[in-house]
């Protein structure tokens, strides 16, 4: 899967193993899904998973790894990747953005993404199938990228992967169904009813449409008009999230805790975060007793190697090596009637 601030890559064993303690079975709604890491790791597992996110390249990671079902599309992505893989390129308006006004890829890989993206845009596939090739472009394209994992910047000098020749492959589509959508967090908090609830918000200032702008373009192909050196989409200004403000993150978060219809909620933080573990765990004594487990990681990479400016020079020292998440775990107080809700719930 993709490069992504705050994977839960390392996390995901342990958050199955806390998911499965509370429900052994039944339906999970994963409610920041990002790259659907957690979602599919659930949907492995044998729950039935809700994956929601407001960005689309997100959006379509769900659909491809959580409501996709391999019987339905493994046949035909096969088959349509290797036809994919024969294209040549095609250097137009994404190459001449993200190969020559700004360095994300080489050119020859910018102009083959270009290609392959044209010819499924024209292709007028179902929108599973359709999500499949998307993701396996988008990921394809990650493993000859030459950022530090984010597309704030790009690198002086090319990045060793980014000398490689782009090669789609099938991503790991699960069987059977699930649900992914694309709802405003509170609005699929309020919608689902589910035995356990995953809350993994945004907690500081980096926005993730601004971190993956070039895969928001790659999948919503609109050429946007674009701005400064990293070529961010221009709607990175307006597409904000309360969860990336210092001041709307708290009641945000409340918001979306009271909107839940769930028996269990796990809610993954970071120590980096706005809001503190004091006031997270005040917000979930609203639902029940919350306990919290806390796991120590490596922080991202870029963390790891320094700080670059948007030409991908080094203007800065690493910080800490490592990041504590928690992981809050409450479920709802036997209450007569009455479905679990926090207390700001409708």
């Amino acid at each position: 899967m993709i490069k992504y601030i705050g994977s839960k890559r390392v996390l995901v064993p342990r958050i199955v193993e806390i998911v499965r303690g509370l429900a052994p079975r039944g339906r999970v709604l994963d409610l920041f899904s990002g790259t659907a890491r957690v979602g599919h790791a659930l949907k492995s597992a044998g729950y039935d998973v809700v994956a929601n996110d407001h960005n689309s390249f997100a959006h379509r990671l769900a659909t491809c790894y959580v409501a996709a079902d391999a019987g339905d599309v493994a046949a035909d992505a096969g088959r349509w990747i290797g036809e994919l893989n024969r294209l040549k390129g095609d250097d137009g308006w994404f190459t001449e953005t993200y190969c020559r006004q700004s360095r994300y890829f080489r050119p020859e890989n910018g102009a083959r993404v270009e290609a392959i993206r044209n010819r499924i845009a024209a292709a007028g596939l179902p929108f599973e199938l359709e999500s499949v090739l998307l993701v396996s472009l988008m990921e394809a394209a990650d493993r000859v990228d030459s950022t530090t994992g984010v597309q704030m910047a790009y690198l002086k000098s090319w990045a060793p992967r980014a000398l490689n020749e782009l090669e789609l492959r099938l991503p790991r589509v699960l069987p059977g169904r699930g649900e992914a959508r694309q709802l405003d967090a509170s609005e699929a908090a309020a919608r689902f009813e589910v035995d356990v609830a995953y809350v993994d918000p945004p907690y500081n200032q980096h926005s993730y449409l601004g971190n993956y702008h070039v895969w928001e373009t790659l999948v919503l192909w609109d050429a946007p008009e674009v701005y400064g050196v990293a070529r961010k989409r221009v709607d990175c200004r307006t597409r904000k999230s309360r969860f990336n403000s210092r001041p709307g993150i708290r009641p945000a978060l409340l918001e979306v805790l009271g909107s839940l219809r769930a028996k269990h909620v796990v809610v993954s933080f970071n120590d980096e975060g706005y809001v503190s573990p004091a006031q997270i765990r005040t917000a979930l004594e609203e639902i029940g007793k919350p306990a919290v487990v806390v796991v120590e990681h490596k922080r991202y990479v870029g963390a790891q190697i320094g700080i670059h400016n948007q030409r991908g020079i080094k203007v800065g020292t690493p910080g800490k090596r490592r990041n504590r998440e928690m992981l809050f775990v409450v479920s709802a107080e036997p209450q007569s009637g009455r479905r679990m809700l926090g207390r700001h719930g409708p």
